[in-house]
């Protein structure tokens, strides 16, 4: 399964978006509201649940500066990844994009679909005023 955000424009140098979603503590800004709990669980690595969901255990598997990062399952039954691309578009300006990759079998996909795409639709929105 592959997910896609719309696109956002963000008045901040990919460099400067970069560093912010290098550092996981800020994801909890992005997080939707219904975010039950967020634990930073080392440097690389955070717990977050939304309500009515598991927690779930995001690690940063990869990065490319200034223009990817790549999150992905730590742990749990289900494998897939989070993957933030960062493009400049003017001066000082950056368009970013989040993208969800993951192998689910079809009636799990059917159901996740939904939310995960609410979720990483949120995460991209609040970014603009979070950078």
């Amino acid at each position: 399964m592959n997910l896609e955000s719309p696109k956002v424009s963000i008045g901040k140098s990919p460099q400067e978006v970069f560093d912010f979603l290098s550092d996981i503590k800020n994801f909890e800004k992005l997080m939707p509201d219904n975010i039950s709990k967020f634990e930073i669980l080392g440097d690389d690595k955070f717990l977050f649940a939304l309500s009515g969901m598991p927690e779930i255990v995001l690690k940063k598997k990869e990065v490319v500066p200034p223009n990817k990062i790549v999150l992905g399952a730590a742990g749990g039954k289900i494998d897939f990844s989070l993957i933030g691309h960062i493009n400049e578009t003017e001066s000082g300006e950056s368009d970013v994009k989040l993208q969800f990759e993951g192998d689910f079998n079809p009636m799990m996909a059917m159901m996740i679909k939904g939310p995960i795409s609410k979720f990483i639709e949120t995460l991209v929105t609040k970014m603009p005023e979070s950078v």
